[in-house]
């Protein structure tokens, strides 16, 4: 059995504020659309937090700071590679908030966030930016080959 893999490595970023607000972003790709949190690719020599701190001010305008890994995401993608996602929180930010071409960005009550269109499983991984007692959203592989979520 081989001990290492293709992988994929991409981040997602909670921002939130001191008036119970957070930060979506309504993407326009095809491949995932609809809300999310800001995020991207891992850049080849990049550090995983100085990437969330990138993806964050490319797409939002805002540089945050401090980011806390909260937990992960991971998949097999279309081409049998590992695809993980690390997913960050943050409240301490700087900047002006301004859209870019992969989506508008804005600010929302917390509250409001199941009552948008989200993108597949959004609603699902909220948990683990969350609740202190999760920390990964994996799909896993039943006997009849399709993929079961599951929250550990």
């Amino acid at each position: 059995m081989a001990r290492s893999e293709a992988a994929v490595f991409t981040n997602m970023c909670m921002v939130y504020n001191e008036q119970g607000q957070i930060l979506v972003q309504d993407r326009k790709k095809q491949d995932w659309p609809g809300i999310t949190f800001p995020g991207g690719h891992v850049e080849k020599g990049e550090s995983f937090v100085g990437s969330v701190i990138r993806e964050v001010k490319e797409e939002t305008g805002l540089t945050i700071q401090s980011p806390q890994l909260c937990g992960v995401k991971q998949f097999q993608d279309k081409q049998g590679a590992r695809y993980v996602v690390m997913l960050y929180k943050t409240n301490h930010f700087s900047g002006t908030l301004q859209s870019s071409a992969e989506g508008e960005v804005y600010w929302i009550n917390r509250h409001e966030l199941l009552q948008l269109p989200l993108a597949d499983d959004f609603a699902e991984m909220i948990a683990v930016f969350e609740k202190e007692d999760l920390s990964e959203c994996f799909y896993e592989q039943t006997t009849d080959a399709s993929w079961q979520l599951k929250l550990f």
